[in-house]
């Protein structure tokens, strides 16, 4: 009788995977052979599309897997979007490993924001002030009532249209080529209207949020400078805002005539979030030469404590990006003894002298991070390749679990897993995570490795 309840369990769980694989590689062009055309623009088509977009973005671009940098970003938009009307469907976000200044929404609610708007801001508020203006777009329906004007086009035209809009550059152009989309991205771009209403309502969005309104006008004023707007990389949407200059005066304005006049003041709280979060972008994501210039001059400059140790932080991931472990252990060092109870530099610093082999390092360090924030499941990945390593594989095997119900869809999870469980004798669901390892192995950002820059 044990020996067919297992037969069963295995049973259910091998058809589990296979209905997996199904929903996962269910392709965009199955919805071509529906001809899906459009002529009203429902709720429904809206969230297929975004749905099909974010497919499409998740298996052709890098994106950031630290549940950290993620989390930061959702209670942002949760922040904002708590103070607009019911909607038909939750914002949900995604960080994309690239340094141009870009964050956009599509249909269905789904954000994008790529790294390097976060080191190009100077304060939570901007960052914001863009995700508050994008997320406008969706509320007003921006891109649904552009839809509804335009000629039926096929589904698989659509998302091919929306990256050739919002995502610029190589990928923009590679997801139209052979499509129907190139035709149709330019007939997305916003008009004046659509741009003055979205400014109009984010601006409504982030003040009623507790933010500085001027954080708005800000970020705009970064994306007016020439740097931000020049170069293949910077998506045409961005690039035909119209009139930037002239928008920024007007929001300029209706701030000026609120009353009572809102407060212009940093929220230290806030920004200290926004300091140690950016360190941690740009440290990881940044090209090095900048970020690595960037660290030093603050460094240098900086008299808080907590800032310092993020920057040194910074500058230990910086060196160990180039392999320089002489360096990167000083700066962290250095971190650690300015910043002993921030958890993300714990997490940093054990992280890094895990993957040099400082184990018992590590085990303190991390062991530090987890209990100064129990949520931080990147420590906690790194403490279970720990405790696996060091022989204690049933503690190990105990706390993947949770790890994939936050980490979904790293491949590095059910890796490592599989492999513990292969130590401990359980050799089918040993097997089943490695299939599951061989489903997320197409995403191009690992957790355990940074992009070469």
């Amino acid at each position: 009788r044990a020996a067919l309840r297992e037969y069963s369990r295995q049973g259910r769980a091998s058809l589990l995977a296979a209905l997996l694989f199904c929903l996962l590689f269910q392709p965009v062009w199955a919805f071509q052979a529906q001809a899906a055309l459009f002529g009203d623009f429902t709720v429904a088509d809206e969230a297929k599309l975004g749905k099909e977009f974010d497919i499409m973005v998740r298996s052709r671009l890098p994106l950031v897997q630290d549940p950290e940098i993620i989390g930061y970003f959702e209670n942002m938009v949760q922040r904002l979007s708590t103070q607009m009307p019911p909607q038909p469907f939750q914002f949900q976000v995604s960080v994309i490993r690239h340094n141009a200044v870009n964050a956009f929404a599509v249909p269905g609610g789904y954000i994008f924001i790529n790294t390097g708007l976060m080191t190009a801001m100077e304060d939570e508020s901007a960052v914001a002030g863009v995700l508050a203006h994008e997320m406008a777009h969706v509320t007003q329906r921006h891109i649904a009532s552009r839809i509804e004007r335009a000629q039926a086009i096929s589904l698989l035209s659509m998302v091919g249209a929306l990256a050739g809009a919002f995502l610029g550059g190589d990928a923009g152009s590679a997801a139209m080529f052979g499509s129907a989309a190139a035709a149709q991205a330019a007939m997305l771009n916003y008009s004046r209207s659509d741009e003055s209403e979205a400014d109009q309502v984010g601006m409504s969005y982030l003040l009623a949020s507790g933010y500085r309104p001027q954080g708005m006008v800000e970020a705009f004023q970064v994306l007016s400078r020439p740097q931000w707007i020049t170069g293949s990389d910077f998506p045409s949407y961005l690039s035909t805002h119209p009139a930037i200059t002239d928008r920024i005066a007007d929001m300029s304005a209706r701030i000026r005539k609120l009353s009572p006049q809102p407060a212009n003041k940093v929220n230290e709280k806030d920004h200290a979030e926004f300091l140690r979060i950016q360190a941690l972008v740009r440290g990881r994501y940044a090209n090095y030469e900048t970020a690595l210039q960037h660290f030093n001059e603050k460094i240098a400059t900086v008299k808080n404590k907590g800032e310092l140790a993020i920057n040194y932080m910074g500058r230990g991931i910086r060196h160990n990006r180039r392999n320089q472990v002489k360096d990167a252990t000083a700066a962290f060092k250095k971190a650690v003894e300015l910043s002993p109870n921030d958890p993300i530099i714990m997490r940093e610093a054990g992280r890094f002298h895990y993957l040099k082999g400082s184990r018992d390092e590590a085990m303190k360090l991390l062991s530090s991070a987890i209990r100064l924030n129990s949520h931080d499941y990147l420590a906690l990945f790194y403490y279970a390749r720990l405790l696996d390593d060091s022989g204690q594989t049933a503690q190990a095997v105990a706390s993947y679990p949770t790890l994939l119900r936050y980490i979904p869809e790293s491949a590095e999870v059910p890796l490592h897993y599989s492999q513990a469980l292969g130590r401990s004798g359980q050799m089918f669901y040993a097997t089943l995570h490695m299939a599951y390892r061989a489903l997320y192995d197409q995403n191009p950002t690992p957790l355990g490795q940074f992009p070469h820059l």
